[in-house]
């Protein structure tokens, strides 16, 4: 195989949460364009990221769910119900998370259990239902999650989604430690700020938006398509060694 064979997704089932728009829907149409099948999951519809990826000539399964309170039940099944319509599941991508911002004195109940169910409860039970899969199937897997460059710093105004992803980096190497002699890679993605509804409100705040984009060395804002290539990399052969990697795509954020 060449290197570049190796980075082919060919015969393998993806399934990706959060798909509707923004970086999960740029996430899903990579996988599809590298060769991928793919289950689309959201609480939205998903019905153009689908059509993005039948046009490629892919299968596509759309799954409208709800991650807000989703346990390992849930979790088993909306891995059963990827196998079952596309035939086997190779690669797990946690993308879905929300976000709510107040300051730490006003914050409520509701904002910080919500939070931290979708972002980091989610991500734990959907990661054991496809590890599960994969060590029953004998052949591994892949597992993505999505965190943040706010797994490493603390944030303004959104201690749940800053907690969340700095959770999300170590869960990430706590499963690739014990899963990586299983065959199943675990590794995350950490994107600075990107264009999609979860940035809207500071990129329409002039001051604010002039402030955190004198501070990106690329000087934009990220946009859905600049995730495909790590996507895509941690998902075939090619990361086959890759265990417990956080890969920062984020116009340079973190060497400022």
């Amino acid at each position: 195989m060449s290197v570049l064979d190796s980075f082919r997704l060919d015969g393998r089932v993806a399934l990706v949460t959060g798909a509707s728009r923004g970086l999960g829907r740029g996430i899903a149409v990579g996988l599809a364009e590298a060769g991928a099948d793919v289950a689309v999951l959201d609480r939205l519809e998903c019905g153009e990221t689908a059509a993005e990826i039948s046009a490629l000539g892919r299968k596509v399964h759309e799954m409208r769910r709800d991650l807000l309170g989703v346990k390992s039940e849930a979790a088993g099944e909306i891995v059963g119900e990827c196998v079952t319509e596309l035939g086997r599941l190779d690669i797990l991508v946690n993308n879905a998370g929300i976000i709510r911002r107040s300051g730490a004195l006003e914050f409520s109940e509701e904002d910080w259990e919500d939070v931290v169910n979708v972002n980091l409860g989610s991500v734990f039970y959907l990661s054991q239902a496809a590890a599960r899969r994969f060590v029953d199937e004998g052949r591994g897997g892949k597992i993505i999650n999505l965190a943040s460059v706010l797994s490493y710093q603390g944030g303004i105004l959104v201690p749940s989604y800053s907690a969340t992803k700095g959770g999300v980096a170590n869960l990430t190497r706590a499963l690739a430690n014990e899963w990586a002699g299983r065959g199943i890679n675990v590794n995350a993605i950490a994107p600075s700020y990107f264009s999609t509804d979860l940035t809207a409100n500071i990129r329409e705040d002039p001051g604010r938006s002039d402030a955190l984009l004198s501070r990106i060395p690329a000087g934009r804002w990220g946009e859905p398509e600049d995730l495909k290539g790590a996507a895509v990399f941690l998902a075939s052969e090619a990361a086959s060694y890759v265990h417990g990697a956080v890969v920062p795509v984020d116009g340079g954020w973190l060497a400022r």
